[in-house]
């Protein structure tokens, strides 16, 4: 029986995984340190700062400008980031391919659909929106929804909770070592895909269950209509 005719719902993460957002972290955050007059970095060393949340993030920017800040320069930092990123978000974030396709056939086959991020609860209402993708999911956890980020289980535990599930009939979909550490943590099974921002390591070194090139390979592991549930 394939691993996967269990599963009862889905549950994704965002950067990297659904969309390419780098261009638009990259654009704010190399607009903020202009704005602090500090030195700037390429879009290549953003792509390697992504997954674990602003805060982690703008630590290891200023890692990057061999800048030690100060509490008041860091929380100035954070708030022009959150400014500039408003401003760029919806036009500087895309789809990867095969995405909204996918979704769309996820959720007419009756698999409750969730996201899962680190990234700020603030920006997603009107990303998901703008991206065409809002009405897929039923269950959105952002950062400050959640009492824990991901690498840690709880917004898994959080899903399971709300959609009324066990561990393995719960998949989560991720491109970094965060999201499949958190789902293994949650003892649930784990699609990796291999084009996201996994701080430059092969995914694969992770050892998700199954390790996707293209986002719409997810459909050949999951039956359509979704299977009725075995508990």
């Amino acid at each position: 029986m394939n691993k996967l005719e269990n599963i009862q719902a889905i549950a994704f993460d965002l950067d990297g995984t659904l969309v390419d957002s780098v261009p638009g972290l990259a654009l704010a955050t190399q607009n903020m340190l202009a704005e602090l007059n500090l030195p700037t970095i390429s879009n290549e060393q953003v792509k390697n700062f992504v997954g674990n949340g602003i805060n982690i993030m703008l630590e290891r920017v200023f890692k990057a400008i061999e800048v030690d800040p100060s509490t008041e320069l860091f929380a100035k930092a954070k708030e022009l980031f959150n400014q500039h990123y408003d401003k760029v978000i919806d036009a500087e974030t895309k789809l990867f391919p095969n995405v909204k396709e996918t979704l769309k056939v996820l959720y007419d086959n009756d698999y409750p659909l969730a996201l899962v991020t680190n990234k700020p609860a603030q920006f997603l209402p009107a990303l998901l929106t703008s991206l065409g993708i809002k009405e897929y999911f039923s269950l959105v956890l952002g950062g400050g929804d959640v009492i824990k980020l991901k690498p840690h289980p709880a917004p898994l535990y959080q899903v399971m909770a709300t959609f009324g599930l066990f561990s393995d009939q719960l998949l989560f979909v991720g491109d970094s070592k965060n999201d499949i550490t958190a789902a293994q943590n949650a003892n649930c099974p784990t699609v990796a895909l291999s084009y996201g921002y996994n701080y430059g390591i092969s995914i694969a070194t992770s050892n998700p269950d199954f390790l996707v090139d293209d986002f719409k390979d997810i459909l050949t592991l999951l039956p359509q209509p979704k299977a009725d549930a075995k508990k």
